[in-house]
């Protein structure tokens, strides 16, 4: 069995959230979601995430495909996850191509593209504009 591994807040879900979970599925038999704690969101972003963590956690964990979903509290924990669920492949979106190379040695490392146009700040600017 291939276990894929992947990371988000996944904060304001799009379909751009799940073509790259949809696509991360594809590439093994288990696909496993760590999401980004409330803190560790704000300490990457500076911004609240719309969803509680918890919230953010039982939608994903809904998506036909996630197997697992756990929260990733530190970005300096990714070889620690990798190791603890047991993946053979890490998959990020590609805006993050390269900056996981340093775990090649424990799995693949696999950068997706990203649905362009799509994003959860441009989700949340077209609601703003609407209201």
């Amino acid at each position: 069995m291939r276990k894929v591994i992947t990371f988000g807040t996944f904060d304001v879900l799009h379909i751009g959230h799940i073509r790259i979970l949809q696509r991360a599925k594809a590439l093994g038999d288990h696909l496993t979601v760590g999401i980004s704690t409330d803190a560790l969101n704000y300490a990457k972003k500076q911004k609240d995430a719309v969803y509680s963590e918890t919230d953010r956690m039982e939608i994903v964990r809904s998506i036909v495909g996630v197997d697992d979903v756990f929260l990733e509290h530190s970005l300096e924990l990714k070889g620690h996850y990798i190791q603890q669920y047991g993946a053979d492949i890490l998959v990020m979106g590609d805006d993050w191509a390269g900056r996981f190379d340093h775990f090649k040695s424990l799995c693949q490392v696999v950068y997706l593209p990203r649905t362009e146009g799509i994003s959860t700040t441009s989700t949340l600017e077209s609601i703003r504009l609407r209201a």
